[in-house]
């Protein structure tokens, strides 16, 4: 997607890579910064996600497709047991870095599987590389796909809410939730959109904000508690949200905060959306009881950050009294019940058992 420089406008996926370098644009910079970050190695990739310089379902997984396969280029060559010992020592590492997004694991395994088949040293270093990459194009299509498949929900006029980010800075390219909405005003359609602040990271006021402001979409970002007071008003027409993993049976992770605008939606009856490729899909886990759930630092509470405009420089503040502790789970699960459709980049269904194994044939 676009990023407007200061006289020029560039094209970027969220993540790629060049030789043995993966390459990402630096979330935790933004929205005061454009950084691309070089990753050479794994193990700096692996850091990259756990730390969140990258994030969102998509674009984790295909970073850590390219981890696998930066490891697969790194592994020793004196044996084939070796090189493969080495990359699956690697696998475990990268997985161990974020627990509860699906496209992450089907990535690792993916590469990894490859590396295992071919049964040489040669082979298992070209073709970890060649699939990472195949991953990478394939939810940058996808998403690409997913955008075609939900705009014709969006009316010309409709005022959306979204929660986190779920654009394509949170996959390859265009993105899971924000991608109908990009097509809608590549359309002519005339759109607003009321972006979740997202807290305790603030992934919608930083980075959805940024996104659509990049595109000229119109938009306000509002305080999380607000969005049920918005339904009641009747100033919502629809809700879309990403997903980091979707279960057997419909139910689905996301950011935390979403099970709430699902439960406002049901009662406010405004339509509920997840979109998500099929890739986010895990048949494994038969409903969202078998979902883990991250729990991260109690610090992303306690303290926020933000541009200081005296300093002109990002700072660091504590909001809550010394001595407070708090609890910080960083996703939640949205019963199936809840969801009014799914938006894949094989169309849209409903978030049940039947349709979701029809989906997956």
């Amino acid at each position: 997607m676009k990023v407007r420089m200061a006289d020029k406008v560039e094209q970027f996926r969220t993540v790629w890579m060049e030789g043995l370098t993966v390459k990402i644009i630096n979330q935790v910079k933004l929205p005061y910064e454009f950084e691309i970050l070089d990753l050479k190695n794994y193990k700096e990739t692996g850091e990259a996600i756990r730390n969140m310089n990258i994030r969102g379902a998509g674009a984790i997984g295909a970073a850590a497709g390219y981890a696998v396969a930066q490891a697969a280029l790194e592994a020793p060559s004196q044996s084939y047991d070796a090189c493969l010992k080495y990359i699956e020592e690697a696998a475990d590492y990268i997985k161990s870095t974020r627990p509860t997004a699906q496209n992450l694991f089907y990535a690792v395994d993916r590469v990894l599987g490859m590396a295992r088949s071919v049964k040489s040293i040669l082979g298992a270093k070209l073709s970890a590389k060649k699939v990472a990459q195949q991953i990478a194009d394939e939810d940058a299509n996808a998403c690409k796909s997913i955008g075609e498949h939900g705009e014709p929900l969006i009316k010309d006029g409709f005022k959306i809410l979204t929660h986190c980010n779920a654009g394509w800075l949170a996959f390859v390219d265009y993105g899971s939730a924000i991608s109908p909405i990009y097509t809608a005003k590549e359309k002519g359609k005339n759109v607003f959109v009321y972006v979740g602040e997202t807290r305790p990271r603030l992934q919608g006021a930083s980075l959805t904000a940024w996104e659509l402001s990049q595109e000229g979409i119109e938009h306000k970002v509002i305080a999380d508690n607000m969005s049920g007071w918005l339904m009641q008003l009747g100033k919502v027409d629809m809700v879309i949200v990403g997903a980091d993993r979707i279960a057997a049976n419909g139910d689905v992770a996301n950011k935390i905060g979403t099970y709430e605008k699902a439960v406002l939606a049901k009662v406010n009856k405004v339509p509920f959306y997840v979109a998500a490729p099929t890739s986010t899909f895990d048949i494994s886990c038969k409903t969202g009881r078998d979902i883990t759930i991250e729990e991260r630092s109690e610090g992303e509470v306690l303290y926020i950050k933000g541009y200081c405009s005296k300093t002109k420089s990002v700072e660091e503040v504590r909001i809550t009294p010394e001595g407070s502790h708090a609890l910080n789970y960083a996703f939640d699960v949205t019963p199936a019940k809840c969801i009014t459709g799914i938006i894949t980049e094989k169309g849209i269904i409903v978030a049940k058992k039947k349709s979701i194994e029809a989906l997956l044939k």
